[in-house]
């Protein structure tokens, strides 16, 4: 069993314990109202105010509901997929995360609000991604830069898969602890991570079941899990982090390594001691706030055209 006492610091554990009092260790075991009612408690409790001059509008595009945020002219556009295991989440829950990559980058942000299971199943969520981006692209034009954390960064890039051919001015994807392959492993960080605080990976089994219509298996369909495609060539450059003490871990190198072997360009940080879910913690821990600074100069440095960008800050 992992000794996640010697990986995870103090300010870490802090926000580990903080989430779990609003948010408990058995909530995929709750009633779907329950889950998003103790959800939206919980990110409630870690909500801060908007940095200075940031402003949002919320908008529709392509008749799904989006937030637009502005903080004077913007160099480029951000299209941001939330997470929350396709089942929570909306442009509640990281309203405050938006505004601050639309502060740190200058770049304009624009959250999705996709359908959620089991309401909806797949691929809803996945058509509202693509045609939100359609729409998106057609009012603002380019650059963009598609991004998202756990769920949402299974969007981002199952979207830019997807839209390879249509002509859109996608210039990067920011992928942050995302899910993208297409079977639930017993090895690797799916077992050396297995019981990771805050996310499992009978966590996991849980939201691929009900994410998916019955009968339909997520193998093979990249629009469900990215890492199914068979072509990983024409894809922009790609910034992946992920956090060390989360059975998603090696879904993002494994993610990166696909695109350097098509010939494309992709860069793969392991954020130490970190957790699924850390954007929550960027005020409160050291290390979470280093990984999101990474997340933005990843953001900034795509939208004008970097690749690859200085390795220290």
């Amino acid at each position: 069993m992992t000794d996640y006492s010697a990986l995870i610091d103090d300010e870490t554990w802090a926000f580990i314990h903080r989430t779990q009092a609003s948010y408990p260790d058995d909530t995929v075991s709750f009633t779907i109202d329950d889950q998003r009612r103790v959800y939206d408690a919980m990110c409630v409790d870690f909500r801060v105010p908007y940095p200075p001059g940031v402003g949002a509008t919320d908008r529709s595009f392509a008749g799904v509901a989006c937030r637009l945020y502005e903080c004077g002219d913007s160099v480029a556009t951000v299209i941001y997929f939330h997470g929350g295991g396709f089942v929570v989440g909306g442009l509640e829950s990281h309203d405050d995360v938006c505004a601050e990559i639309c502060a740190a980058t200058g770049c304009r942000v624009v959250s999705v609000d996709y359908r959620l299971a089991p309401e909806h199943r797949h691929p809803a969520a996945f058509m509202d991604c693509t045609a939100a981006t359609a729409a998106i692209i057609a009012e603002f034009g380019g650059p963009v830069v598609l991004a998202g954390d756990s769920a949402g960064a299974n969007l981002a890039a199952a979207t830019v898969h997807a839209t390879r051919g249509a002509g859109f001015p996608i210039v990067g994807q920011v992928l942050i602890y995302g899910a993208f392959a297409d079977t639930i492993g017993t090895t690797g960080s799916y077992a050396t991570h297995a019981n990771a605080p805050l996310l499992t990976r009978e966590d996991m089994i849980f939201y691929r079941a009900i994410r998916m219509p019955e009968g339909r298996p997520a193998a093979g369909d990249p629009t469900a899990a990215p890492l199914a495609d068979a072509d990983f060539g024409g894809l922009p450059p790609t910034f992946l982090i992920a956090a060390e003490c989360d059975p998603l871990c090696d879904d993002s190198p494994a993610y990166a390594a696909r695109v350097t072997a098509a010939g494309g360009n992709a860069r793969c940080e392991i954020a130490p001691g970190m957790v699924h879910g850390f954007l929550r913690a960027r005020h409160m821990s050291g290390r979470a706030a280093a990984a999101f600074a990474r997340i933005t100069d990843a953001i900034a440095a795509l939208a004008r055209g970097a690749f690859p960008w200085p390795e220290d800050r």
